[in-house]
């Protein structure tokens, strides 16, 4: 199994593909930090059948991400991101750098949007 953070980021990207039993196991066991066990006893289901549909849930989150690739792809935007905001401050504090300036601000408001 891969780890709660791994399945909670394919949660936020495709969570809404997987059927509403599998999201209300996700959404307690993963995003709510509970049991099997704490997830059994509030759905009605045994600790096997949470398990079990918690295993169907991350094979399909999976699939989702084998094919679509959203996730990889925002992964690869933020790196971008956080490159293109060191370069910023590195040009910030080179001296004679205050022509630029307006315009290295607007840059930096522009990427807070990717956020």
């Amino acid at each position: 199994m891969n780890s709660k953070t791994d399945i909670s980021l394919l949660y936020d990207f495709y969570g809404e593909l997987l059927k509403t039993s599998q999201q209300q196991v996700v959404e307690l066991y993963v995003n709510e930090d509970l049991s099997l066990s704490e997830v059994a006893e509030i759905l009605g289901i045994s600790r096997q059948g949470v398990r079990d549909s918690l295993n169907r849930a991350e094979k399909k989150l999976l699939e989702y991400e084998s094919k679509l690739g959203l996730t990889d792809a925002y992964h690869k935007r933020r790196a971008r991101s956080e490159a293109v905001r060191r370069i910023i401050d590195e040009i910030k504090t080179t001296e004679g750098c205050g022509a630029i300036l307006p315009q290295l601000n607007e840059i930096e408001e522009l990427m807070r949007g990717d956020d």
